[in-house]
């Protein structure tokens, strides 16, 4: 296939990647509709119990992705908490599946319309996941012979970390369109100038250049102009290697701790968002397929589809899908200062709650 002809597809796929997204939930639903183990003798009353999941996991979904983190960040707590207060309470093996499941198809989905905004480094995401992997695993192993009270305190103590480095960063610098020089809007919605990258195969005035000295120029689907480097990997890795750990332990940490580690080394805060999408997407499948296949490895339990709540997916795999597709443009008109401290006070609460559930109160 020609570069020409490769460019075409990709900028169709990016052109019209609503329908096709959509169409995944779709196809999971109607798949779990047909084959999926469920009860016997099961009506409407079944499948439609747990409907008012739909909007609590759009809500959800919408705000992890617009900040880049780990969808089970805020799942895991709510079905520990919360969903027992409305409906009982659930193994951890549940809760593991359902938050796995929904999250594996929210971050699929927000990872792409962040790469049709423009707004993902997969250069810089490839070294962080290629990094994160031993990491994963062994977080992922260790989660099968912890016991509980330690896994809840471990949870803690991660979103309490993530609470203080959200407080701590500063999400502002090098806001969009902040390139040294000055550019006339092009009709577009561009600017009017050679010296910034356009691709071919983007949507848009969308395209990004590395010069010899290491500076990466991106422009998004907008026209917004990013300038940074990708120096700083050992600082990432190290932020990214603690991450990982919790990310195969817990389901997420490595967004949490990841997101920090790329504002700390000035990769802009809309690229350092859209970017760690691609790194939580893949560590989540990883820390997923350890989690379905390895605990016969330690011992430990294995996944069972026949004990999973398909009613409860068949509404939270669509929503979370939904979330990530809105999640891009509230990041885009949302202050970012909003956004991190809404969160971090979040993470601080659910941080307290574990504590609370680890030492038996």
């Amino acid at each position: 296939m020609s570069s020409q002809s490769l460019s075409h597809v990709q900028k169709s796929f990016l052109k019209y990647q609503h329908i096709l997204v959509f169409i995944a939930p779709v196809l999971f639903i109607a798949a779990v509709f047909t084959v999926a183990p469920t009860p016997t003798d099961v009506g409407m009353d079944y499948w439609l119990n747990y409907w008012w999941l739909f909007p609590v996991f759009v809500l959800g979904a919408t705000t992890v992705n617009t900040v880049g983190i780990s969808g089970s960040a805020l799942f895991v707590p709510f079905l520990i908490f919360i969903f027992p207060v409305f409906a009982h309470p659930l193994e951890p093996a549940t809760i593991v599946k359902v938050g796995l499941i929904s999250e594996a198809f929210g971050l699929s989905s927000s990872a792409v319309a962040f790469i049709q905004y423009g707004l993902v480094d997969r250069r810089l995401a490839l070294s962080l996941v290629a990094g994160s992997i031993p990491f994963v695993v062994g977080g992922a192993l260790l989660s099968f012979i912890i016991p509980e009270v330690v896994f809840h305190a471990l949870l803690g103590i991660a979103l309490l970390a993530a609470s203080y480095l959200l407080f701590k960063a500063d999400l502002g610098h090098e806001e969009p369109g902040s390139s040294s020089s000055e550019h006339a809007a092009a009709t577009d919605g561009g600017t009017v100038t050679s010296s910034l990258p356009n691709d071919p195969g983007k949507l848009g005035p969308a395209g990004v250049r590395t010069d010899d000295d290491g500076t990466v120029t991106r422009v998004d689907r907008e026209g917004d102009d990013y300038k940074y480097t990708r120096s700083g990997y050992l600082r990432r890795f190290a932020n990214y290697s603690i991450g990982g750990t919790f990310q195969g332990l817990a389901g997420f940490g490595v967004g949490e701790l990841g997101i920090i580690s790329m504002l700390s080394t000035k990769v802009p805060v809309r690229v350092a968002i859209g970017t760690n999408h691609i790194v939580v997407a893949l560590t989540a499948i990883l820390a997923s397929l350890v989690h379905v296949f390895g605990g016969g490895l330690v011992g430990g339990h294995t996944l069972s589809l026949a004990s999973t709540p398909w009613n409860m997916v068949v509404f939270t795999v669509p929503a979370t899908v939904l979330g990530g597709q809105i999640a891009p443009y509230v990041s885009n008109a949302l202050e970012t200062e909003t956004i991190k401290t809404f969160v971090g006070g979040l993470f601080a609460v659910i941080s307290v709650a574990l504590f609370l559930m680890a030492a038996g109160i």
